[in-house]
């Protein structure tokens, strides 16, 4: 890492502030006071500001029970984001990872690690997302056959990677999907000629909604986790009815 940058995100200040603080000769590494701004930095080396160690913020990883109502966007001039429900210091270290459109509830994650939030959110790695549906109508017989043969959307340009369901009721189903196309599981069912009424994400990965959480309120993801998210769960995608 740049050395400017390492200070810019280890003090909090702009990169064009760190750059002078390094010119005006604050900044040691290794005991010995630096002037280039684009050096290097190796792992283990020690910076120091004014005399002091400064690190870099340990990345936070958060789950949110995400509400009906929430734009999951950073900011927005007309409706309120689902960072409104953080506090102000925090919302502003973290970014969504995979969003969750303004009707749909369920887990979401939020994080300032982008390594993390790419391996979760990039189409090559097959994430899988499990859901929770009501639909408007009973589901018809060959829904598994078409969901899982994939289908090819309205405007798309291939087909949509095989999804499994679990019929719970005659029009509710547990649906989990490998990719995160705009408006997926709506458009899905939209394609077998239903509707979807109710949508709420319950698992990313191997990581499961607390269901201690309540709509609107988050919490800390512990390091287990953190990791769970990037692996299968213990039963990759539903068993049919």
């Amino acid at each position: 890492m740049r050395l400017d940058r390492f200070v810019s995100r280890a003090a909090g200040v702009s990169r064009s502030q760190a750059r002078a603080l390094i010119r005006c000769g604050r900044v040691a590494v290794a005991g010995s006071i630096v002037s280039d701004a684009g050096r290097a930095l190796a792992a283990a080396e020690v910076v120091e500001l004014d005399g002091r160690p400064i690190a870099l913020p340990q990345a936070t990883y958060l789950m949110m029970n995400k509400p009906v109502g929430l734009l999951s966007a950073r900011h927005d001039d007309y409706q309120a984001t689902v960072l409104s429900l953080l506090p102000a210091s925090l919302a502003s270290r973290v970014h969504i990872v995979g969003r969750l459109d303004k009707q749909t509830s369920g887990l979401l994650l939020l994080s300032g690690d982008g390594r993390w939030s790419h391996r979760i959110s990039s189409p090559r790695h097959n994430c899988p997302k499990r859901y929770q549906v009501e639909l408007a109508e009973d589901l018809t017989a060959d829904a598994e056959d078409r969901l899982a043969a994939g289908i090819l959307l309205r405007g798309e340009p291939a087909a949509t990677r095989p999804a499994r369901i679990q019929r719970l009721a005659p029009n509710r189903v547990q649906i989990t999907v490998t990719e995160g196309r705009y408006h997926l599981v709506r458009r899905l069912f939209a394609a077998l000629g239903n509707r979807v009424v109710f949508l709420h994400r319950e698992a990313v990965g191997g990581l499961s909604l607390d269901p201690n959480l309540g709509s609107g309120q988050w919490r800390v993801l512990s390091d287990q986790e953190r990791v769970a998210v990037l692996e299968p769960p213990a039963s990759a995608s539903p068993k049919k009815a």
